[in-house]
């Protein structure tokens, strides 16, 4: 087939399924995002935007808007409290959690936000309808596809009424969550633990509630009481908030009235709270055996699922949408190679499993479990008490809200689209995933730097593979990186001494479209932007293949 009706069906209009759409959209390809329900964003679930994804809204020219849409303003506090009781005493304190305060930083441009998904889903749904490119379909299910060497044909189904329709297209990406249609037309099974927890978001409206306890603004409160343990926190504006207790008898039905008396037991503040809705979920953690079968793809949820401990699940899809999405649209545009596409799940599946492992130990220690008899007591002794118990939260507890190492730290050693060096100076996944360490090694994330006129140095990048020049990087090398290019997009970018410092200690570094690093050297080596993108068959051994041309 030679005319398919579009170049990419992205099935699910969740997070990552948009991401990938912005990108193929920001390039230029046509794609259809196919959606079950009627319209984007509808339930409550993740709250954290991490500063990686505000980095991605930002190359596409959003992040204000998200700013623009936070219920509390941008600069509220994302403390997170953790207290006996709403009502009950302090103790203890995670500030600025998940770095979210808009204070300058200079490991990133931009910082997290605290907003409810549907209303991060709200604005990307929204840049996605301005790329003449895209189409969302709504009301929509899979039903099914199958493919051959050239195309993938996807059967639809309009949720009201039943109708079929075909598509054809080059490729075919499941965003469709947990119970992926498109995983099952791969064959691909899940893998891991299922049912960690059994789990209750309860959403409800609760005027004067901020006002009604002493701790102050914050986006979380752990309540450690053990009559009902659980979290606790403001989702939007007109009082709304979000209550998920974690201990719960097996054959507890949520009534709105029994949801009532819960919150009245776990935080000790009569008021007339009203249930908005009770969503049950269950943590797991669990990985896809794989993530393609040729022309099909998996992202996000439909390859990965693990406990929403630590703000990671959404992000991460955005980030699998954002690796898949630069790669398929420069396949489709002509300069990328089949080793792009290759590359996807090599890079993307370590980044999972280190991610799932640090959700899973953050499960693993529960409001339940943090509980000592008299940390709610009154004078002295209380205060000892919770000073003891503090200790043990923050040794317990704060890998869970300073996660910058895991978020921004890792490193695509394996890719075959990245020219590694020397084995013993390749970095190793953060031991501790609360510190990060910028480094330009190829295949970990561009260090971040402000430049003179207040600009990000990822700015300057414009989406493109960047060439990152140090003042004394030879204009010929440049000049015959530029001659090189032909249709590859590429941006020269020079660096001062002072921007450059140690972060860029090579005279050349070469930065992919997602800010990753895929070669640096103090002199261009011919053959690199065939292997960078995928152009080269058995890129694998990149660094030998450039030795031999060089």
């Amino acid at each position: 087939m030679t005319n398919p009706d579009t170049s990419v069906v992205i099935i699910g209009a969740g997070p990552s399924g948009l991401a990938l759409a912005i990108e193929l959209g920001m390039a230029g390809v046509d794609c259809v995002v196919v959606e079950r329900n009627d319209r984007v964003g509808y339930a409550p679930r993740a709250k954290t935007t991490n500063v990686r994804t505000r980095t991605h809204l930002r190359r596409w020219g959003i992040a204000d808007r998200l700013a623009a849409a936070s219920p509390f303003g941008v600069d509220y506090p994302t403390d997170v409290a953790f207290v006996t009781k709403l009502g009950g005493p302090l103790v203890a304190r995670f500030p600025n959690s998940f770095n979210c305060a808009p204070a300058r930083d200079e490991r990133y441009p931009e910082h997290g936000q605290w907003i409810p998904q549907y209303k991060l889903e709200q604005v990307l749904r929204e840049q996605a309808e301005t790329l003449p490119t895209v189409r969302l379909q709504f009301s929509t299910e899979f039903a099914g596809a199958t493919q051959d060497e050239d195309d993938v044909s996807v059967t639809l189904r309009r949720i009201n009424g039943g109708e079929e329709e075909t598509l054809t297209a080059r490729y075919l990406v499941g965003a469709d969550g947990a119970r992926s249609g498109v995983r099952e037309a791969i064959g691909s099974g899940m893998s891991g633990t299922y049912g960690l927890s059994r789990n209750y978001n309860i959403v409800f409206r609760a005027p004067g509630l901020a006002q009604a306890h002493r701790h102050g603004p914050g986006s979380m409160y752990w309540q450690l009481n053990p009559a009902m343990p659980g979290l606790i926190g403001p989702m939007d504006a007109d009082d709304i908030w979000f209550f998920m207790p974690t201990r719960l008898a097996k054959d507890t039905v949520i009534t709105p009235d029994v949801a009532a008396a819960m919150i009245r037991e776990a935080t000790g503040i009569d008021l007339p709270y009203e249930i908005l809705s009770s969503d049950e979920w269950v943590a797991s953690s669990l990985i896809a055996d794989r993530y393609r079968d040729r022309r099909l793809f998996l992202v996000g949820d439909a390859c990965h699922l693990h406990p929403p401990f630590g703000g990671y699940g959404m992000n991460m899809g955005v980030a699998d949408g954002v690796d898949l999405g630069w790669k398929l649209g420069a396949v489709l545009s002509g300069w990328g190679g089949p080793a792009l596409l290759d590359s996807y799940e090599i890079e993307r599946r370590p980044t999972h499993e280190a991610v799932m492992a640090e959700a899973t130990a953050n499960h693993s220690i529960l409001s339940n479990d943090l509980w000592r008899d008299g940390i709610d007591a009154d004078g002295a002794e209380g205060d000892r008490l919770r000073a003891e118990a503090r200790e043990r939260i923050v040794a317990a507890k704060e890998r869970e809200f300073r996660t910058l190492g895991t978020v921004l730290g890792g490193c695509y050693r394996e890719s075959p689209v990245i020219v590694g060096e020397d084995e013993g100076d390749v970095p190793t996944t953060p031991v501790d995933g609360r510190v990060y360490t910028p480094t330009s090694h190829p295949g970990c994330l561009a260090p971040h730097r402000w430049r003179a006129d207040g600009s990000s140095l990822y700015d300057a990048f414009a989406n493109k593979i960047a060439l990152v020049c140090r003042p004394e990087a030879a204009a010929g090398d440049i000049e015959r990186a530029v001659a090189q290019a032909g249709a590859v997009p590429l941006a020269v970018v020079h660096l001062t001494e002072e921007e450059a410092g140690e972060l860029y200690p090579a005279r050349l570094t070469l930065v992919r479209p997602d800010q990753f690093v895929a070669w640096r050297g103090d002199r261009w080596e011919d053959g690199l932007l065939d292997i960078v993108t995928g152009q080269r068959e058995h890129a694998a051994t990149a660094r030998e293949a450039v030795r031999q041309d060089a």
